[in-house]
């Protein structure tokens, strides 16, 4: 099992029946990324698409029995992970570093939606007439 696919586990288990397009939004990839992996978990007994109930073209994701044990397998992992990297290290001191990381991944993804769009116009105009 890859990475991309615990990370979709770990986002089902978060928030059960979010669509293939919410998905792929908060996991930052393009939506044909997310619909092959869940392609790949939906093979493996442990995805199940169903269609929304008000709109057919839309289907929502949720885990089916067998997600629960990799599950369980991933927490054991982060937690051994966190263990590892966090040895050594006061709590406080892991707070402030938590925060900060976060912090810069908003930037990141702030950042990366507006290279997507494009430069912003009144930037732009600002920046030109300077």
């Amino acid at each position: 099992m890859t990475r991309a696919q615990w990370a979709i586990l770990i986002w089902l288990e978060r928030q059960p029946g979010i669509s293939q397009k919410e998905l792929s939004e908060i996991l930052e990839v393009e939506p044909i990324t997310v619909a092959r992996l869940i392609d790949r978990l939906e093979a493996r007994g442990m995805v199940e698409r169903r269609p929304d109930p008000r709109d057919r073209r839309i289907w929502r994701l949720h885990l089916l029995p067998p997600a629960r044990d990799v599950l369980l397998e991933i927490d054991d992992h982060r937690a051994d992970m966190t263990r590892i990297v966090t040895e050594g290290i006061d709590e406080n001191s892991i707070e402030i570093m938590t925060e900060a990381l976060m912090r810069m991944k908003a930037t990141l993804t702030q950042e990366a939606h507006t290279s997507r769009r494009g430069p912003d116009p009144i930037v732009t105009e600002t920046r030109e007439a300077v």
